[in-house]
This record gives C-alpha cells, sequence and structure tokens, in this order.
C-alpha cells in the first residue's frame, strides 16, 4: 500500500523502481567489471578483461602509477564519475540526499564481492573534512558512506581516525600542478590512534576520486604512522583526460 501511495523512481533514468536504481540501470552502471590499475583504479582501456589471469589483474598498473608509485596500495572503485553517475555524487555532497550514502555503499560492497582476491582491510575510515566545510555542509559524505559499508563488510570503523588539520581549498577548483601543494601536509593521525594503524591495513573511503591526491597524502600520512598497507574504497573514479 505505501508504494501505491508513494511510489519511488529510480534517481538515474526516473523509471519506476523500489530501490534507489533500477534493475537496468545498476546492470548498465554498474554490473560489468572494468580491467583497472591495481593502485589507482583508472580504467585501462583497450584491454580485454576476459582471458588475464587474476595474479596478472592484480599487478597491472597504468603509465602514471608505473612513473610514480602512489602511497596508497589498492583502490577499490564501483563506477566512473561521469553522466549520469556524477550527478548521484552531487545530490549526495550538495543536496544532501543521505540516502544515497547507503546506496554508495552497497555498490561498494558488491565490487568487492565481485573482485576475487580484493584484500579487505583491517580497519576503515573516512576521509576528513575540515571544520569549516563541515558546519558548511552538516555531515561528512565520506563518513556517511563509510557507516553502511562498515556494516556490510563487517569491519571496524574510525570516524576520528584522521584528522583535518589545515583548511585547503576544494581540489576540483584547482589545476593539476596545484592540487599536491593544496593538499600537502594537511593530515595528521589523531591522538593515541598509533597502536590502531602501526602494522595493519587501513581502508580510506571516499566519494569521488579524482587526482587522487588527497588519497595519496593521507595513505603516505598513514605510512608515517606505521600503517603496512593502505587501500582506497571510493564509490565514483574520475577517468583519465
Amino acid at each position: 500500500m505505501l508504494q501505491l501511495l508513494l511510489p519511488a523512481s529510480c534517481a538515474l533514468c526516473g523509471a519506476g523502481c523500489e530501490a534507489i536504481v533500477c534493475g537496468a540501470c545498476a546492470f548498465q552502471f554498474f554490473g560489468r567489471d572494468r580491467l583497472r590499475c591495481a593502485p589507482c583504479g583508472n580504467p585501462l582501456g583497450g584491454i580485454p578483461l576476459g582471458g588475464i589471469p587474476l595474479d596478472g589483474q592484480r599487478q597491472m598498473r597504468c603509465g602514471a602509477c608505473l612513473a610514480e608509485a602512489p602511497a596508497f596500495d589498492a583502490t577499490l572503485v564501483a563506477g566512473d564519475y561521469a553522466a549520469p553517475l556524477d550527478q548521484l555524487v552531487l545530490r549526495l555532497k550538495f543536496g544532501g540526499q543521505l540516502a544515497l550514502a547507503t546506496l554508495f555503499a552497497q555498490l561498494l560492497h558488491q565490487a568487492a564481492l565481485r573482485q576475487p582476491g580484493f584484500l579487505l582491510p583491517d580497519l576503515l575510515c573516512p576521509v576528513p573534512l575540515g571544520p569549516r566545510r563541515l558546519a558548511e555542509r552538516g555531515f561528512n559524505q565520506a563518513l556517511e558512506v563509510a557507516k553502511p559499508l562498515a556494516r556490510m563488510l563487517e569491519l571496524p570503523l574510525h570516524g576520528a581516525l584522521m584528522q583535518r588539520v589545515r583548511e585547503t581549498q576544494a581540489q576540483s577548483g584547482l589545476a593539476p600542478g596545484e592540487r599536491g601543494r593544496n593538499i600537502a601536509q594537511a593530515f595528521t593521525l589523531a591522538p593515541q590512534a598509533r597502536l590502531l594503524v602501526r602494522g595493519r591495513h587501513i581502508g580510506i573511503v571516499d566519494d569521488v576520486m579524482s587526482s587522487g591526491q588527497t588519497l595519496d597524502e593521507l595513505a603516505a600520512t598513514l605510512k608515517r604512522f606505521g600503517a603496512a598497507r593502505v587501500s582506497n574504497l571510493v564509490f565514483a573514479r574520475t577517468p583519465p583526460h
């Protein structure tokens, strides 16, 4: 009766459905895996996924990661940050549609199950927001995704493991060459959290990975404090241009 009185529609195509995303859109945008660079998650165009052994897939690297290895070790991606998936991110981040955070977590969980050999972290932490931006937005979208994802993966979540020690400009508004300088030394480990990090595999959760500079700075900081491995779990990856 509630479904008749309050019909739902797919967030991507607008068709009537009971879920946030209909089955057709879920298959079209999330049901088919792409071969991706193991460290950074960028798609490796022109290379067929079939026929490549799992060990080989885990060793695949894009040109950028071959030229300069990032501080993080692996990246799990649910989809590409392109139309129409980019609209889901904007609705969560700037529209406050927090129900989408659960959808992002579900799709990341499914991506982890579909990726044989993906090493689950020992614990999850979200990319932290600075106090000013957190006050403006009212929530941290990375934390909102990390909460249900931690339950689905049955992993502990430490929402305040990392702290942003200085406010930075939004990375999306900067040129690629400026992003590294903007985010440099912007994070630190929370007080008395070293025992949680030393020798452990840390999973960083975020909604979007663009240049990867923010996640790289977080991973470098975690490894300075003794983390053995750092993996990114991001809903959408901006394809290279």
